[in-house]
């Protein structure tokens, strides 16, 4: 189901004009400057990032486009992402830091992070497609029916992050780590959001021996008439993320 494209009139122009992105990352202690849409492709030789590359600041608006899963750029020729080059080691149970570019106030919603198991080999040539591999290990919401949203604090000049925890009981290997800001802003004239998804590469060291079910695929987890989607942010009432629970150890 297409959703904002052609409900908003955004086209092309909204990937200019959009709003944010994952800049950098603390783990396992160590900075990670993340891929730098307006600088990296004209970089020669191009850097090398664990995280993969994304359109710019602008959102994904169908959730039935490769490129809900990484980001990237459908309209322009480019259909979703492509690997990156490198992984960040992080221990199974520590904690990731993420910092966005400063958020804009009016753009409230939903952060949420999924996780899917690479192959052996690592994910510098993994392309999940269409595969059920996604699991969620983090989601924050609405606060009852408050204005304090799980992107309100990326809103402060300077803000510390958006920290996930990597599950301590998965098994060490190779994972692709799906983190997005979810726009409810939309919602005020016409049903619908926009999806400001990213992606980058871990070496996931210890943990346990579990494998998590309940997977899901992007594009596929979302509906275009979930709730959490077709949703209005300026009224006071009680919100639900979109997708599956919470994967628990």
């Amino acid at each position: 189901m297409k959703l904002t494209i052609t409900l908003l009139g955004l086209g092309s122009a909204a990937l200019v004009a959009g709003h944010g992105y994952v800049d950098n990352a603390t783990i396992g202690g160590n900075f990670y400057q993340f891929y730098q849409p307006y600088t990296d492709p004209y970089t020669s030789p191009t850097p090398s990032r664990i995280s993969r590359p994304i359109q710019g600041n602008g959102p994904v608006t169908d959730v039935t486009y490769d490129d809900l899963q990484c980001g990237g750029y459908t309209d322009g020729g480019i259909v979703g992402s492509s690997p990156a080059a490198l992984h960040a080691p992080a221990a199974a149970g520590s904690k990731v830091t993420l910092h966005w570019t400063l958020w804009p106030d009016s753009h409230v919603g939903p952060v949420v992070t999924y996780m899917a198991k690479c192959p052996s080999s690592g994910c510098t040539g993994y392309m999940p497609g269409k595969d059920k591999v996604w699991f969620k290990i983090a989601e924050s919401g609405r606060t009852g029916t408050s204005d304090t949203w799980g992107d309100t604090s990326l809103m402060k000049s300077g803000n510390a992050g958006y920290t996930y925890t990597i599950p301590s009981c998965i098994s060490a290997g190779y994972y692709l780590v799906r983190h997005e800001i979810i726009a409810l802003h939309a919602s005020y004239s016409y049903p619908g959001a926009q999806f400001y998804p990213g992606c980058h590469q871990l070496q996931v060291t210890g943990g346990g021996s579990t494998n998590p079910s309940g997977l899901v695929a992007f594009p596929g987890a979302y509906a275009g008439s979930d709730p959490g989607i077709t949703y209005d942010a300026y009224k006071a009432q009680t919100y639900t993320v979109p997708g599956p629970k919470v994967f628990t150890c």
